[in-house]
């Protein structure tokens, strides 16, 4: 392997931190167009519609992750073959649930408008935004399988050109359609429809050294059975890990809303700087499984462990930095996100939590990208399990003692308990790298 620097962790690293800084633009463009229609509908409808797609879509999350782990062992191991087959068989996961989705749209949006009612002309706004950006279900479900891949290999430029891409112009459609062409809701959908089916197209052309090699098309490979359950295990773990940690977030979440509405709203805030924080330390995260997948396909124990040091020194040193950014501009920052008196003096009565969740929680999300790259995933998996059995148990005990102080010092023993229980079982991955 080539030397695990601390430079080579930053190339991996800073794309992906400066690509997630796009995200919350993108959204903010969409919401600022549909305002400038004068009416408070369409605002609703956009934000609907997209909260809806994004909780089908996150399902299928595992395909990222999964097909980083998996390609960067093929690359370590310095096998060409199964690093395009790899990309072939999450592609056809990608495109096969994104056809499902669009199969399944009717049901699926009926059950959505049931769990999340709304009035009858922002379900019709919301409708017609659905029913339009469904169809980008395979573009966007398969991006997972090219992102993961492209990480794999190190090309996180790449995925940040991509996605560079893709925002802009759903920036630029979005003003043409909406403000130019006067499409309203229609216009947004359509202008994300065509951003995600030209992204698609850009991260294939991207990956063209891969399929005009040839590899990606022997059925034979592709088709591996051994490889195919090896796939759906990774897959499988990761989804279920997914599942339970989201689980518990919107538990986090529910449960302030018992608390008052003014509790609420200030979590709600201060839930938005743990997104930011998740959004910043990312890019470590992606570097460490790339770097101890990679290892873990060449063999090489002591690379490994020299990744996961590397990777894991600049993952706590910008926990570090968030963590005294959020206390000394953290009461500015609510006061920019929230106008309500009472509001952001509740918030600032839990900010020292928000400070403290940087620290708490790196060694957990570190981890989680070691044992992505290395794909023990059944640990990562286990691991949680114990861990939202902690969380509830401290949120019985904590939340009836101390309020929300005890809600959120129960979120922070949900991620101690990750990083201790992932720590127990980390020498396992430099066990499979000596195997």
């Amino acid at each position: 392997m080539t030397e695990i620097s601390h430079a080579r962790v930053l190339r991996i690293a800073l794309p992906i931190v400066i690509a997630n800084a796009t995200i919350p633009i993108l959204g903010a463009v969409d919401t600022g167009v549909v305002g400038q229609l004068g009416a408070a509908a369409p605002i609703g409808a956009v934000g609907l519609g997209a909260i809806i797609l994004a909780s089908l879509y996150w399902v299928f999350g595992f395909l990222r992750m999964g097909t980083t782990g998996l390609v960067a062992q093929a690359k370590g191991a310095g096998d060409a073959a199964e690093v395009a087959a790899n990309l072939s068989r999450a592609l056809l996961i990608g495109g096969t649930a994104g056809l499902a989705l669009i199969a399944l749209q009717m049901p699926l949006f009926a059950a959505a408008f049931r769990l999340a009612p709304a009035s009858a002309e922002v379900e019709a706004l919301a409708r017609d935004y659905l029913t339009i950006r469904i169809w980008g279900a395979p573009a966007t479900i398969s991006m997972y399988a090219l992102t993961g891949w492209l990480i794999a290999l190190e090309r996180t430029r790449a995925v940040l050109a991509i996605q560079l891409w893709m925002n802009g112009l759903n920036i630029g459609l979005d003003l043409g359609f909406v403000l130019g062409l006067g499409w309203g809701v229609p216009g947004v959908a359509t202008a994300t429809l065509i951003s995600e089916w030209s992204g698609l197209a850009l991260a294939l052309w991207l990956a063209r050294d891969a399929l005009l090699g040839g590899h990606w098309r022997r059925a034979a490979l592709v088709f591996n059975r051994a490889r195919l359950v090896l796939m759906a295990r990774v897959n499988s773990d990761i989804m279920i890990r997914s599942v339970l940690l989201q689980a518990a977030f919107t538990s986090f979440l529910f449960l302030g809303a018992g608390l008052g509405d003014t509790t609420l709203a200030a979590n709600q805030v201060l839930a938005q700087f743990l997104s930011i924080t998740a959004f910043a330390l990312d890019g470590f995260a992606f570097a460490a499984e790339t770097l101890t997948g990679q290892a873990l396909g060449a063999r090489q124990p002591k690379a490994l462990r020299r990744a996961a040091i590397v990777t894991s020194k600049w993952g706590v040193g910008g926990a570090l930095l968030l963590a005294v950014f959020f206390w000394v501009f953290g009461p500015r920052l609510i006061d920019i996100m929230a106008t309500a008196p009472e509001v952001r003096a509740t918030a600032r009565a839990y900010l020292p939590w928000l400070a403290a969740a940087p620290l708490i929680g790196i060694a957990s999300w570190m981890l989680d990208g070691i044992f992505i790259g290395t794909t023990l995933t059944r640990e990562m998996r286990n691991a949680m399990l114990a861990s939202v059995a902690l969380y509830i148990g401290a949120v019985m005990v904590l939340l009836p003692a101390f309020g929300n102080h005890g809600l959120w010092a129960a979120l922070m023993v949900l991620n101690a308990a990750r990083g201790l229980t992932m720590a127990a079982y980390y020498p396992r991955a430099e066990v499979r790298a000596r195997a």
